[in-house]
């Protein structure tokens, strides 16, 4: 096998019946007779050594590779034009290919982020930066929601920031969205969450253009905290969804990310926006954070054939509060069945557990009306959250059960944060 190739280098695999371009990654050390190589799609595809005629480097980006990338200058300010914050809290938007592993590792600073995503500086200064965390949004959890909270709540109520926008992983992003949608209160500004796909050394990387709309969002009129993001898989044109109405539906697509049961807030393409959907006027107020959480809140799918008794784990744990992810318009097993609920949500509500439903399905609204089961789950107090996405409702049954003295049933009906849609049927 003839190789001249280093690790890092933009390479041609030559086997016998095919050509494959891609990354050259350094192998696990277990794997000695493996070459990996991180295709264009983004996927790492491993490689017999005895298979392989030739790796061919098309572009050095081995040791040199740093000497050609844009080189770290100081974030410059433009007087002309509207100053915002940045939040950085990690994810593949503030990653690069590490090729070690294949997969991606934060950058080291600021300046490392700005100077690959230049066009956001076409629309604003970013004059302040803050990083409280770096984590993959799968390793956040209900503590970081309130560090967020409490920074961008300062930043929303400095006169010098006319927005924040808030850049953050994926996999967890809607639960972020909805934690901020209740914790920012009497909200007077742009609170902008957006990511990226596809890290920034791969040239489908969705994240400038992510943020350049980001950048124009966070100096709207639109007083909401919203995700900003692709609306099509090409870079055209992206969207900004209500926080507590948005969920990824797809865990590859630039797109990944849909309004459910309502209409965005607007459209934003080549330097303008067209309001699309009701949302708050910016305005004087000042922001207030209140970000109490019960954590002991747990979100169950009901799945055909479920054995009630995982209800009695979180008894013993002494959880507070349920979402009970639902089969269509509010069902799950009541009667003629081996493993009725009935008996067992009876019980567990007298323990002290309020117990709440959202549906599966995502689109569409929760009617307990319609079948028997579901007036028998509503007579026994199961509160129906009708069109509410049940990662919205563990957000907010949280937040609701952090104040002792709040009714839950009143407080999880009211639509605080468009949760619901008033009109849907």
């Amino acid at each position: 096998m003839k190789n001249e190739a280093q690790i890092g280098d933009k390479v041609e695999v030559h086997t016998g019946k095919k050509i494959y371009e891609g990354i050259l990654l350094e192998a696990p050390a277990d794997e000695k007779g493996i070459i990996l190589v991180k295709l264009n799609s983004g996927y790492n595809l491993g490689l017999i050594k005895k298979d392989i005629l030739e790796i061919k480097s098309i572009e050095s980006r081995g040791d040199g590779f740093r000497k050609q990338e844009p080189k770290l200058s100081k974030i410059k300010l433009d007087s002309k034009k509207p100053n915002v914050a940045m939040i950085i809290t990690g994810g593949t938007i503030a990653s690069r290919l590490d090729a070690k592993t294949g997969g991606v590792s934060p950058l080291d600073s600021p300046e490392e982020l700005f100077k690959f995503y230049p066009a956001m500086f076409k629309h604003v200064n970013v004059s302040r930066v803050e990083i409280p965390f770096m984590k993959f949004s799968e390793d956040m959890d209900y503590l970081d929601w309130k560090k967020l909270a409490k920074i961008t709540g300062d930043l929303l109520n400095d006169s010098n920031i006319q927005g924040v926008i808030i850049t953050h992983g994926t996999d967890s992003l809607h639960y972020t969205s909805a934690a901020l949608s209740f914790f920012l209160r009497n909200l007077n500004k742009p609170v902008v969450l957006t990511y990226s796909q596809r890290s920034i050394d791969r040239a489908s990387s969705d994240a400038n253009l992510n943020l350049e709309c980001s950048a124009l969002a966070a100096i709207s009129d639109i007083a909401e905290v919203m995700l900003v993001g692709h609306a099509e898989s090409s870079d055209s044109f992206c969207y900004a969804m209500n926080g507590a109405k948005v969920r990824k539906l797809h865990s590859s697509k630039r797109d990944a990310f849909k309004p459910v049961n309502t209409k965005p807030f607007a459209k934003i393409s080549d330097g303008r926006i067209d309001i699309l959907s009701e949302h708050n006027l910016r305005n004087k107020n000042k922001v207030l954070v209140d970000s109490k959480f019960e954590n002991k809140v747990a979100l169950i799918k009901f799945y055909p054939g479920q054995d009630p008794d995982i209800l009695d784990y979180y008894v013993e744990k002494g959880y507070k509060g349920i979402v009970l992810e639902v089969l269509g318009l509010g069902q799950i097993a009541t009667k003629n069945s081996r493993k009725s609920w009935l008996q067992k949500l009876k019980d567990v509500q007298e323990a002290g557990i309020f117990v709440c439903a959202a549906s599966q399905t995502i689109n569409g609204a929760l009617n307990p009306k319609v079948y028997s089961s579901g007036r028998e789950l509503e007579k026994i107090g199961i509160v129906y959250l009708k069109d509410m996405l049940s990662e919205t409702a563990f957000v907010k049954l949280g937040w609701v059960l952090g104040h002792e003295k709040w009714d839950v049933k009143e407080k999880m009906l009211e639509n605080i944060s468009r949760e619901y849609n008033g009109r849907l049927n």
